[in-house]
């Protein structure tokens, strides 16, 4: 009996000891979350600003998002059994919005250490990136510019040769293979696109010569 109240009293003085962590790690969880958030949506932001075209807005954005991201690497550090998952999505969207906006601007890949992205985040955006310069063929399409659309697949088809190389990926990160899966079928509904038009842009060019042939034959 005595052995039985001394190890619950010791018990109980553990679970005490707790208290004042939980309630850290509960100011902390909610404090790193509020931030992710804010980051997520500064990198969505910075997506749709490259769309618009309207890249300075779109680098402010993006420098907001690495602000809140490096704010939270404190965080992040003292909880890693809290943030995980939210921490991913938030570098990862950060990821794909650096990722668009420097390929737009330079046609060059950024480099994660310079961006202090994480490795596996970094290449779940680059993933992600080939729906959006999927997104942008087709604008390109719509504005008859076929050589950015032309651009824009080759980024794409790079991005995915790329990805489809490391097996080692796919054992960290296995939702990289359904991202790859879906990038591959908006690669060849891209082709489509792209060769339809070339071919259009072509035969209207024909077109076009051959009236030119005319009108100098008949005078």
């Amino acid at each position: 009996m005595g052995m039985s109240i001394l190890f619950f009293m010791s018990l109980k003085t553990i679970i005490n000891c707790f208290e004042n962590e939980l309630e850290e790690k509960v100011k902390a969880k909610e404090s790193a979350i509020s931030a992710y958030r804010r980051a997520i949506t500064c990198s969505k932001q910075a997506v749709m600003a490259v769309h618009r075209a309207e890249l300075e807005n779109a680098k402010n954005k993006l420098s907001e998002a690495q602000s809140t991201l490096e704010q939270t690497e404190a965080i992040s550090i003292s909880h890693r059994d809290l943030l995980l998952s939210i921490e991913r999505v938030a570098y990862q969207e950060y990821a794909e919005a650096a990722i668009l906006l420097k390929l737009v601007e330079t046609k060059t890949f950024p480099d994660p250490r310079e961006l202090n992205i994480p490795t596996l985040a970094y290449l779940l955006g680059l993933a992600d990136a080939i729906g959006e310069f999927r997104r942008r063929a087709l604008e390109a399409l719509r504005q008859r510019k076929l050589k950015i659309a032309q651009n824009c697949l080759s980024i794409m088809d790079e991005i995915y040769s790329a990805l489809m190389v490391l097996d080692n990926a796919y054992v960290l990160i296995p939702e990289l293979r359904h991202k790859c899966d879906v990038a591959r079928r908006l690669i060849e509904i891209t082709l489509g696109d792209v060769t339809t038009e070339t071919r259009r842009n072509s035969l209207e060019k024909s077109i076009v010569q051959l009236e030119a042939m005319i009108k100098q034959n008949k005078q």
